[in-house]
Protein backbone atom coordinates (compact mmCIF):
# COMPACT_ATOMS: atom_id res chain seq x y z
CA UNK A 1 0.00 0.00 0.00
CA UNK A 2 1.58 3.74 -0.85
CA UNK A 3 1.28 6.61 1.10
CA UNK A 4 -1.63 7.95 -0.98
CA UNK A 5 -3.54 5.00 -0.06
CA UNK A 6 -2.89 4.93 3.42
CA UNK A 7 -3.83 8.82 3.75
CA UNK A 8 -7.02 7.57 2.14
CA UNK A 9 -7.84 5.48 3.88
CA UNK A 10 -6.82 7.00 7.13
CA UNK A 11 -9.46 9.90 6.26
CA UNK A 12 -12.12 7.24 5.29
CA UNK A 13 -11.78 5.74 8.84
CA UNK A 14 -11.63 9.10 10.43
CA UNK A 15 -15.04 10.09 9.41
CA UNK A 16 -16.03 6.89 10.00
CA UNK A 17 -14.83 6.63 14.04
CA UNK A 18 -15.14 9.99 15.26
CA UNK A 19 -18.32 11.47 12.68
CA UNK A 20 -20.77 8.69 10.94
CA UNK A 21 -20.50 5.34 11.73
CA UNK A 22 -23.80 5.06 11.04
CA UNK A 23 -22.63 5.42 7.50
CA UNK A 24 -21.54 2.01 7.52
CA UNK A 25 -24.61 0.34 9.51
CA UNK A 26 -21.17 0.32 12.45
CA UNK A 27 -21.98 0.51 16.03
CA UNK A 28 -19.79 2.22 18.30
CA UNK A 29 -19.35 1.69 22.39
CA UNK A 30 -19.47 4.30 24.68
CA UNK A 31 -15.61 4.62 24.58
CA UNK A 32 -15.32 4.72 20.54
CA UNK A 33 -14.38 1.26 20.31
CA UNK A 34 -15.91 -0.70 17.08
CA UNK A 35 -15.60 -4.56 16.25
CA UNK A 36 -12.38 -4.52 13.49
CA UNK A 37 -14.30 -7.22 11.29
CA UNK A 38 -17.41 -5.21 11.57
CA UNK A 39 -15.74 -2.28 10.39
CA UNK A 40 -13.88 -3.89 7.46
CA UNK A 41 -17.20 -5.87 6.19
CA UNK A 42 -19.36 -2.76 6.80
CA UNK A 43 -16.47 -0.43 4.66
CA UNK A 44 -16.00 -3.16 2.04
CA UNK A 45 -20.09 -3.08 0.93
CA UNK A 46 -19.28 0.93 0.49
CA UNK A 47 -16.49 0.27 -1.99
CA UNK A 48 -13.90 0.78 0.52
CA UNK A 49 -11.96 -2.91 0.26
CA UNK A 50 -8.80 -3.51 3.53
CA UNK A 51 -8.11 -6.17 5.37
CA UNK A 52 -6.71 -6.84 9.03
CA UNK A 53 -3.12 -6.44 7.65
CA UNK A 54 -4.12 -3.08 5.73
CA UNK A 55 -5.76 -1.61 8.61
CA UNK A 56 -2.98 -2.66 10.84
CA UNK A 57 -0.23 -0.87 8.70
CA UNK A 58 -2.84 2.53 8.62
CA UNK A 59 -2.94 2.35 12.52
CA UNK A 60 0.70 1.90 12.84
CA UNK A 61 2.16 4.00 9.94
CA UNK A 62 0.01 7.42 10.96
CA UNK A 63 2.24 10.05 11.99
CA UNK A 64 -0.63 11.67 13.80
CA UNK A 65 -1.53 8.75 15.72
CA UNK A 66 -5.41 8.99 14.89
CA UNK A 67 -6.16 5.29 16.01
CA UNK A 68 -6.10 3.27 18.19
CA UNK A 69 -6.16 -0.82 17.73
CA UNK A 70 -6.65 -3.11 21.13
CA UNK A 71 -3.89 -5.28 21.52
CA UNK A 72 -5.50 -8.53 20.07
CA UNK A 73 -6.89 -6.60 16.87
CA UNK A 74 -10.42 -7.22 17.46
CA UNK A 75 -11.24 -3.77 18.20
CA UNK A 76 -10.31 -0.14 16.92
CA UNK A 77 -11.32 3.45 17.84
CA UNK A 78 -10.63 6.74 17.13
CA UNK A 79 -7.66 8.18 19.59
CA UNK A 80 -9.75 11.65 19.88
CA UNK A 81 -11.97 14.36 17.85
CA UNK A 82 -15.68 12.24 18.13
CA UNK A 83 -18.41 14.18 17.42
CA UNK A 84 -21.29 11.21 16.97
CA UNK A 85 -23.55 11.06 20.32
CA UNK A 86 -22.64 7.12 20.31
CA UNK A 87 -19.51 7.99 22.06
CA UNK A 88 -18.90 9.77 25.69
CA UNK A 89 -15.22 8.48 26.37
CA UNK A 90 -14.47 8.55 30.20
CA UNK A 91 -11.02 10.32 30.45
CA UNK A 92 -8.82 10.64 33.19
CA UNK A 93 -7.68 13.88 34.59
CA UNK A 94 -4.07 14.90 34.00
CA UNK A 95 -1.55 17.49 35.27
CA UNK A 96 -0.95 19.12 31.66
CA UNK A 97 2.33 21.01 31.52
CA UNK A 98 2.14 25.00 31.81
CA UNK A 99 1.50 25.72 28.74
CA UNK A 100 -0.64 24.43 25.77
CA UNK A 101 -0.92 25.53 22.35
CA UNK A 102 -3.88 25.33 20.01
CA UNK A 103 -3.47 26.46 15.98
CA UNK A 104 -6.34 27.93 14.39
CA UNK A 105 -6.54 30.94 11.41
CA UNK A 106 -6.87 34.70 11.36
CA UNK A 107 -10.55 34.57 10.39
CA UNK A 108 -11.58 32.92 14.01
CA UNK A 109 -9.89 35.17 16.11
CA UNK A 110 -12.60 37.69 16.79
CA UNK A 111 -14.75 34.73 17.61
CA UNK A 112 -12.21 32.95 19.55
CA UNK A 113 -11.48 36.35 21.67
CA UNK A 114 -15.39 36.98 22.12
CA UNK A 115 -16.40 33.09 23.64
CA UNK A 116 -12.77 31.35 23.82
CA UNK A 117 -11.96 28.09 22.19
CA UNK A 118 -14.88 26.08 21.73
CA UNK A 119 -15.16 22.27 20.91
CA UNK A 120 -18.25 23.52 17.63
CA UNK A 121 -19.17 19.76 16.95
CA UNK A 122 -16.49 17.85 18.63
CA UNK A 123 -16.75 16.98 22.65
CA UNK A 124 -13.37 18.50 23.06
CA UNK A 125 -11.27 21.25 22.39
CA UNK A 126 -7.73 19.76 21.02
CA UNK A 127 -4.76 21.02 22.43
CA UNK A 128 -1.08 20.43 22.03
CA UNK A 129 2.21 20.47 24.00
CA UNK A 130 4.21 21.04 20.13
CA UNK A 131 4.08 24.99 18.88
CA UNK A 132 4.75 24.11 15.51
CA UNK A 133 2.20 21.12 15.45
CA UNK A 134 -0.58 23.57 16.65
CA UNK A 135 0.67 26.11 13.92
CA UNK A 136 0.52 23.34 11.18
CA UNK A 137 -2.70 22.73 12.04
CA UNK A 138 -3.48 26.60 11.33
CA UNK A 139 -2.35 26.55 8.19
CA UNK A 140 -4.90 24.04 7.48
CA UNK A 141 -7.52 26.67 7.91
CA UNK A 142 -5.67 29.63 6.26
CA UNK A 143 -3.75 32.53 7.79
CA UNK A 144 -2.53 30.56 10.81
CA UNK A 145 -2.36 31.61 14.10
CA UNK A 146 -1.02 30.18 17.27
CA UNK A 147 -2.60 30.40 20.68
CA UNK A 148 -0.84 29.75 23.71
CA UNK A 149 -3.16 28.48 26.86
CA UNK A 150 -1.98 29.13 30.41
CA UNK A 151 -3.45 25.28 32.03
CA UNK A 152 -2.01 26.30 35.49
CA UNK A 153 -4.35 29.56 35.62
CA UNK A 154 -7.25 27.30 34.16
CA UNK A 155 -6.32 24.52 36.43
CA UNK A 156 -6.39 26.72 39.24
CA UNK A 157 -9.88 28.21 38.41
CA UNK A 158 -11.26 23.97 38.31
CA UNK A 159 -11.58 23.33 34.78
CA UNK A 160 -9.92 19.76 34.14
CA UNK A 161 -7.89 18.48 31.44
CA UNK A 162 -7.02 14.95 29.82
CA UNK A 163 -5.16 13.44 27.56
CA UNK A 164 -6.25 10.92 24.69
CA UNK A 165 -4.11 7.90 23.38
CA UNK A 166 -2.30 9.77 20.68
CA UNK A 167 -0.81 12.74 23.44
CA UNK A 168 -3.57 15.39 22.47
CA UNK A 169 -4.98 17.31 25.47
CA UNK A 170 -8.63 17.70 25.83
CA UNK A 171 -10.46 20.17 27.75
CA UNK A 172 -14.21 21.39 27.34
CA UNK A 173 -13.28 24.93 26.82
CA UNK A 174 -10.71 27.87 26.74
CA UNK A 175 -12.30 30.99 28.14
CA UNK A 176 -10.71 33.74 25.99
CA UNK A 177 -8.86 35.27 29.57
CA UNK A 178 -6.68 32.12 29.34
CA UNK A 179 -5.48 32.71 25.87
CA UNK A 180 -2.67 35.12 24.23
CA UNK A 181 -1.49 34.88 20.85
CA UNK A 182 2.14 33.92 20.42
CA UNK A 183 3.03 33.41 17.00
CA UNK A 184 1.13 34.08 12.73
CA UNK A 185 3.24 33.34 9.44
CA UNK A 186 4.21 36.45 9.67
CA UNK A 187 5.61 36.49 13.23
CA UNK A 188 6.79 32.91 13.59
CA UNK A 189 7.06 33.88 17.51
Amino acid sequence: MNQKQRDTLSKFLSYILRHAPESIGLPLDRDGWADTQALIQGARAQGHDFDLPTLREVVETSDKKRFTLSDDGLRIRAAQGHSTAQVQVSHLAKTPPALLYHGTASRFMASIEAQGLIPGSRHHVHLSEDPQTALAVGKRYGQPVLLSIDTQRMREAGFAFYQADNGVWLVEQVPSIYLSTTATASNPG
